[in-house]
């Protein structure tokens, strides 16, 4: 199957994307079938544990909702979905699992050290914390080499077509 997506004309190589493809191919075998499986239960883990948690309250929730439990909730079904979607491509859907652990670490940095600092932790904040717990196990089921590779070394996609690069080369 061929991307219908592609820049470049169909008569013209287009050696980036080839390059690209085999980076992404050479990365992408790296990732082991069981490891892909393992990957594939964090989805589920993170997709499951949403829905039960918050899809009730999207579907029943009052006419009136408060902002940012509006906001949240709304937010976290999206992810939930998202993550579902894990299920079947579980290495294009990495960033997922990424912002999940970002948005718990940052968190967890930012308001829940502070507090205990200052021993200031209050019942409802550790509770939270409690739940973002989870996180470990997203923590230890993503293919930390191929995010590496994939997102660290792995040369980034143009900014500018070929044919803008070269001609800004000439009138240099």
């Amino acid at each position: 199957m061929t991307s219908t997506t592609k820049a470049s004309p169909p008569d013209l190589p287009d050696s980036t994307s080839r390059r690209n493809d085999r980076n992404s191919s050479a990365a992408a075998a790296t990732v082991s079938l069981p490891r892909l499986y393992i990957l594939r239960l964090g989805y589920l883990l993170v997709a499951v544990g949403i829905a039960v948690t918050k899809w009730p309250l999207l579907i029943n929730h009052d006419v009136r909702w408060p902002l940012f439990e509006g906001v949240e909730t709304c937010m976290l079904v999206a992810m939930s979905l998202l993550a579902f979607l894990g299920l079947r491509y579980p290495l294009q859907m990495l960033p997922i699992l990424l912002f999940e652990l970002g948005w718990k670490f940052i968190w967890v940095a930012a308001v829940v050290v502070p507090l205990w600092i200052a021993d200031q932790l209050d019942p409802a904040t550790l509770n939270v914390f409690y739940s973002c717990l989870v996180v470990l196990i997203v923590l230890a089921v993503i293919p930390w080499r191929y995010v590496v590779a994939h997102y660290v070394k792995k040369q980034g996609d143009p900014w500018r077509s070929d044919a803008n690069r070269s001609g800004s080369s000439r009138l240099s």
